[in-house]
C-alpha cells in the first residue's frame, strides 16, 4: 500500500488542449527515455520467447500467402502456432502492464524532480497490482472489439481509456473506478482526447520505418501522453511514498 504526500511540488503542468498536451508529454519523454526503452527491451525479449515457443513465423506466413496468390482464403488463425501465440501474447500483455503504468510514475518523478531509482519501474507490482490487471484486461477488451469492426473504431474509442492507467496509480481506484472516471472526463471534453490520442499514437508508431529499433524507441511515447492529459485535467499527482 501507499500514502500520499500533499506538500507542494515542483513540476509543470499542460494547458487543456491537444498542441500543449503533446508538448508536454514530449519534453517528459525525453528525460525518462532510458527507462522506456528498458521496458520496450524486456518486453521485446518475452515476445521473442514466446514467438520461439510456439513456433509461430511471421515471415513464413507472408511467404505462404504471397506463393499461393490467394489472399482472400488466407486466415492468420489457420497459421500453425498462431492461436497459441495470440493466447500467450495477451497473457504477456497483463502482465507488463504494471511495467507501463510504472514508467508514468517515473515520468511522473521526473516532472517533479524527484530522484529515480530503476526499481521504480515495477512499481505496479507493488502498488494496485490486481486493478491493474483487471483494467488492462478490460481496456483489452474494449479495444479487441474495436479492432474488429473493421479497425477504424478503435481511433475513436481509445480516447476514453487515456486517463486509466494513471488514475489506478494517483489515486490507488479500482478498475471500474478509473474507466468510469476516465470515460467521464474524456466525455466532457471528447475532441481535445481524440486530437491527443491520435497524435501521440502516430508518434508511438513512427517508429516503424526505422524497423525493429525503431519502435523500441517510440512506441512508449504514449504513456507519456497519457501522463501530461492527466496532469491537464485533473492536476499535478501528489508524490506516492511507499510504505518500507
Amino acid at each position: 500500500m501507499s500514502e500520499f504526500n500533499e506538500f507542494d511540488q515542483q513540476g509543470s503542468v499542460p494547458d487543456r488542449d491537444t498542441g500543449s498536451i503533446i508538448s508536454h508529454a514530449f519534453e517528459m519523454y525525453k528525460g525518462v527515455f532510458l527507462y522506456a526503452v528498458v521496458a520496450m527491451i524486456i518486453y521485446g525479449i518475452l515476445g521473442a520467447i514466446i514467438q520461439s515457443f510456439t513456433g509461430m513465423n511471421s515471415t513464413a506466413m507472408m511467404e505462404e500467402m504471397k506463393e499461393s496468390g490467394d489472399y482472400s482464403s488466407f486466415s492468420a488463425f489457420s497459421a500453425p502456432g498462431f492461436p497459441l501465440y495470440l493466447t500467450l501474447s495477451g497473457i504477456l500483455g497483463l502482465l507488463l502492464s504494471p511495467l507501463y503504468v510504472g514508467l508514468i510514475y517515473i515520468i511522473n518523478k521526473y516532472n517533479t524532480k524527484n530522484p529515480i531509482e530503476f526499481s521504480d519501474l515495477f512499481i505496479g507490482y507493488k502498488q494496485n497490482f490486481v486493478n491493474i490487471m483487471i483494467y488492462a484486461l478490460l481496456a483489452g477488451v474494449i479495444s479487441t472489439v474495436a479492432l474488429s469492426l473493421c479497425v477504424l473504431p478503435i481511433i475513436f474509442v481509445y480516447p476514453f481509456l487515456m486517463l486509466g492507467y494513471p488514475i489506478l496509480l494517483f489515486e490507488n481506484a479500482s478498475a471500474t473506478e478509473a474507466l468510469g472516471k476516465s470515460f467521464n472526463i474524456v466525455k466532457e471534453n471528447y475532441v481535445v482526447f481524440l486530437g491527443v490520442t491520435f497524435v501521440g499514437f502516430l508518434i508511438s508508431m513512427a517508429g516503424i520505418v526505422l524497423c525493429i529499433i525503431g519502435i523500441i524507441l517510440t512506441a512508449p511515447f504514449i504513456f507519456a501522453v497519457m501522463y501530461s492529459a492527466y496532469c491537464a485535467y485533473l492536476g499535478k499527482p501528489r508524490e506516492i511514498i511507499l510504505n518500507k
